[in-house]
């Protein structure tokens, strides 16, 4: 982050870039152009879209969201308050992580790093995930034919200021999906486990199996 905010700052009045140039804002939203190149993408306060077949090193906003077309590829996402939304064929080198905003990515992903969110959903179709998938206070979907070579944890609140009872987030390890790593749950949690699905050790939670198409609905 430390450099992020230094190439805002000599790159605030930059003319527009090119291909394979960084792209820095304070304020706006960054648009790409299809199966173009580029360096890092950066800005504060605006989202970034990545068109399908781009390919790019970092991709970070503050409060804005992500959103991936098809086959894109880059090297890690990351927003503070907004969603990250990956589309088919996505690949990235590094993790996901937001920390107010869901995460969602699509058939054919593939993931080296972990993906991580605070106040966020997580949803994955048919996506690899090299490390941890992770939340606090968000659901998890490991959908239908994923693979998580990690584990998958839900982290204790730091912190409650509300008077009524927390809602639990709901977990689900769905048909064909395999996480090679343990399950561990530091809060109460709801966690699925489809009869197809393969896992590793489960703490702090009680599993409920199914074996129809989705989870059953509380």
């Amino acid at each position: 982050m430390k450099r992020f905010l230094l190439l805002l700052a000599l790159g605030a009045c930059a003319p527009p870039a090119m291909a394979a140039d960084d792209i820095s804002k304070v304020n706006g939203s960054i648009h790409t152009d299809a199966g173009a190149g580029y360096r890092d993408l950066e800005t504060v306060n605006g989202s970034i879209h990545l068109a399908q077949g781009v390919q790019a090193r970092g991709v970070e906003t503050v409060n804005g969201s992500i959103n991936a077309g098809d086959n894109v590829r880059a090297r890690s996402m990351e927003t503070v308050n907004g969603a990250i939304r990956g589309g088919r064929g996505l690949q990235l080198d590094g993790g996901v992580e937001t920390v107010n905003g869901s995460i969602f990515i699509d058939q054919g992903g593939r993931v080296a790093g972990g993906v991580e969110t605070v106040n966020g959903s997580i949803g994955l179709v048919g996506t690899e995930v090299g490390d941890d998938v992770e939340t606090v206070n968000g659901d998890i979907t490991i959908g239908i034919g994923s693979h998580v070579k990690g584990g998958v944890k839900v982290k204790k609140p730091s912190f409650n200021l509300s008077l009524t009872p927390p809602r639990k987030p709901r977990i689900v390890i769905g048909p064909n999906s395999v996480v090679d790593g343990p399950l561990v749950f530091e809060r109460e949690v709801t966690l699925y486990v489809h009869a197809s699905a393969t896992i590793g050790t489960v703490s702090g939670a009680s599993v409920l199996r199914f074996d129809t198409d989705t989870a059953p609905t509380e």
